[in-house]
């Protein structure tokens, strides 16, 4: 029988450890993948009341009946699969209301995609519906290539497809069919 010294055990703990060391690359990544499918959301959060506040005042309140997160994935996004009542309040506490079937929030591109029975009801009545409408939170810009119905107090304009700042203040309806009443 051989005789094992305990430099000899010294030298076996130190190469297993420097093996695991070295073989654990991206191991908090592969981690967190642990019983989680590619396809599959890494969280479910049920009846969402978020509310935002600016200076003590609530500004915008976002309702869902369900948001699945899937910041897991190397493009991440959040996921309304049965749509939103987005309430957004302007400096005069005066609401507006945006309704879709089904939204998603990419984190990188700050880019909403509200899809499904859009609509969006100002807080001085006008009202555009459409199918799709996409929002970038950074440009504060609403904008659709899709079949829109834009109604004010005096028209009901119809086009293919629209543009937007948030507050509606320079509003255009694209490749206009609607009637469109003229000053003279």
């Amino acid at each position: 029988m051989k005789n094992i010294s305990l430099y000899n055990i010294l030298n076996i703990v130190i190469l297993f450890v420097m093996t695991m060391f070295f073989s654990c690359n991206d191991s908090f990544d592969q981690v967190q993948k642990i019983g989680v499918s590619e396809n599959e959301p890494i969280g479910i959060a049920e009846n969402i009341n978020l509310k935002h506040t600016d200076s003590g005042r609530v500004t915008a309140n976002l309702l869902s009946p369900k948001m699945l997160d899937f910041t897991n994935r190397d493009f991440p996004y959040n996921e309304f699969p049965e749509g939103i009542t987005l309430n957004l309040f302007d400096e005069q506490n005066k609401k507006s209301v945006v309704v879709a079937n089904y939204a998603i929030v990419y984190d990188q591109t700050d880019l909403l995609d509200l899809q499904g029975n859009v609509i969006i009801t100002t807080a001085d009545n006008r009202v555009l519906k459409t199918e799709q409408l996409y929002y970038d939170q950074k440009k504060e810009w609403l904008f659709t290539n899709k079949p829109v119905t834009f109604k004010t107090e005096t028209d009901i304009i119809n086009g293919n497809g629209f543009d937007s700042n948030s507050k509606f203040t320079n509003a255009e309806v694209l490749e206009v069919t609607g009637i469109i009443t003229v000053g003279d």
